[in-house]
């Protein structure tokens, strides 16, 4: 059972996560000519996906402490998930209200850069936790060498 609730929850988050960031969003930005509309709907759609992420992410942490011997701890695997879960918390509770803030002000120019320089690092940390799901997806996150 541990193992279809984990291949279930990876998919749903992993999976989730790869379509909007790298299939649905950009076809937003292409089909959509109105930067900001498209921008709104790609920052629903990434901010619901944060939200799926902290669901299943704190599953899979759950399944790994309920299921694992005591020193799951030593599981490469289990390191890789719990940095996965701060940046999507650091993506979604600390970029994202300071993006919105800039938003809602109307976008100053003044604040154009930083608003830019709050997106290219929420992307940043989008990638790392995409691939790093990745790793996970293909590994796994239980130490088939030890019990």
């Amino acid at each position: 059972m541990q193992t279809i609730s984990e291949r279930i929850l990876l998919t749903v988050w992993i999976g989730g996560m790869w379509m909007v960031g790298f299939i649905v969003t950009p076809t937003l930005f292409h089909l959509i000519t109105d930067r900001s509309l498209a921008g709104t709907i790609a920052g629903q759609l990434f901010n619901i996906t944060a939200y799926i992420g902290l669901i299943c992410g704190s599953l899979l942490l759950l399944n790994v402490l309920v299921y694992s011997s005591v020193r799951f701890y030593t599981n490469w695997r289990v390191w890789i998930l719990m940095v996965m879960l701060i940046l999507v918390a650091v993506g979604l509770f600390v970029i994202t209200p300071m993006m919105s803030d800039i938003r809602d002000a109307g976008m100053p120019a003044v604040e154009k850069a930083r608003f830019d320089l709050l997106h290219r690092s929420a992307s940043v940390l989008f990638s790392i936790t995409s691939l790093c799901g990745l790793v996970i997806v293909i590994f796994g996150l239980q130490d088939k060498t030890k019990s």
